[in-house]
């Protein structure tokens, strides 16, 4: 099956936004699920509520919070093109952004249940033996949780594919910029003759996103194995 250029286009636009969202996730996602699974402290439940808002907020809103906080005129955005000349609206770098904080609660929630299944007793040999809590990290704690980390992040990189609702509204539909998957399927539903194309479109989504599923529980598995010796 020989792609057109739309869909060429829309492919290679969407995996290039999730490969950043998820670069985004990562290093916040890592000490939030930290913080999450192994601290108690005033304000939890709510830091978690305020984690897994986009996970039960409609996308639109989402999308509309985005906009207010990063547009050229929002109370971040308008100090990031002033400081930096970085911009977010009408940009990948904002489907990026909105694909990051839509899936960044899956990436969390993959992490810290990770966290909370390993064996504390390997942490407390090391620190017994006069490692550091960075060193201990590094060499203990995240090869241990890393089935999780990876499937974390393979979950985390399928929802951004499927991301439409935040990213359309925060950077609108722009044809080689931010025409994500999603997009492009909407955009061409909407024509009279773009039903065909539409239809390849969903199927390679279906197939994108199927692989992703099967690899993160394929990965889970073996890695699970390996770590268990």
């Amino acid at each position: 099956m020989e792609l057109t250029d739309v869909e060429s286009e829309a492919i290679y636009l969407s995996l290039k936004v999730s490969f950043w969202a998820v670069l985004i996730c990562l290093p916040l996602a890592l000490p939030v699920s930290w913080l999450l699974a192994r601290k108690e402290f005033i304000g939890k439940n709510i830091l978690n509520g305020i984690i897994h808002l986009p996970l039960v907020l409609p996308p639109v809103v989402m999308g509309y919070l985005l906009l207010v906080s990063f547009g050229t005129n929002g109370f971040l955005g308008a100090y990031l093109k002033e400081w930096f000349g970085l911009t977010f609206v009408f940009s990948w770098r904002g489907a990026a952004l909105a694909a990051a904080v839509v899936s960044f609660p899956l990436m969390v929630r993959t992490i810290r249940l990770s966290y909370e299944a390993m064996d504390r007793k390997l942490e407390a040999a090391a620190y017994t033996l006069g490692a550091r809590p960075i060193r201990v990290f590094f060499t203990v704690t995240l090869p241990l949780i890393m089935p999780g980390v990876l499937a974390g992040c393979i979950l985390a990189y399928a929802r951004c594919l499927g991301e439409f609702g935040a990213t359309v509204t925060f950077v609108s539909n722009i044809p080689g910029e931010t025409r994500t998957i999603p997009i492009a399927i909407y955009n061409l539903v909407q024509q009279p003759d773009g039903d065909a194309m539409a239809g390849r479109l969903v199927l390679i989504s279906l197939v994108l996103a199927m692989v992703a599923l099967v690899g993160a529980e394929v990965l889970n598995k073996r890695l699970g194995k390996i770590l268990n010796g």
